[in-house]
This record gives C-alpha cells, structure tokens and sequence, in this order.
C-alpha cells in the first residue's frame, strides 16, 4: 500500500503545481482547458478518456474560483 499511496501523493502534487502553474501564467480558457487536458491524459494514464473533461472541467472551476467545488 505505501508505493501506491507514494504515486497518489506524486501524481496529486503534480496537478497542484500544473494548477499553481496556470494560476501564474494566465491564458485564454479555451487554451487553458486545451492545457489541462493535454496534461491529464500524458501525466495521469489510469484515467479514463471519458472522464479527462470532467476533470478539466473541475481544475478549471478551482483555478477560476480559488475554491473547491464540491
């Protein structure tokens, strides 16, 4: 169990910094979006194609709002 709470915790700290990232580097939504999803697919490979929108979808949200949406 603690090599696959290891990958968890990489693979979550790898979305705060591509979020913190986007925070910091602001581009248009549609190009952010484009960003995220490009990012989901290459650095999370588990997740589903048909669940990548929804994900983009919410670390937009986040980025836009400062808040999690629950």
């Amino acid at each position: 169990m603690k090599g696959l709470d290891i990958a968890l915790a990489v693979v979550g700290g790898a979305l705060v910094g591509a979020a913190a990232a986007l925070l910091l580097a602001p581009e248009k939504g549609s190009t952010t979006r484009r960003h995220i999803r490009e990012f989901v697919k290459d650095k999370c490979p588990f997740v589903k194609e048909s669940e990548v929108d929804a994900i983009a979808d919410k670390i937009e949200s986040v980025i836009e709002t400062g808040t999690k949406n629950k």
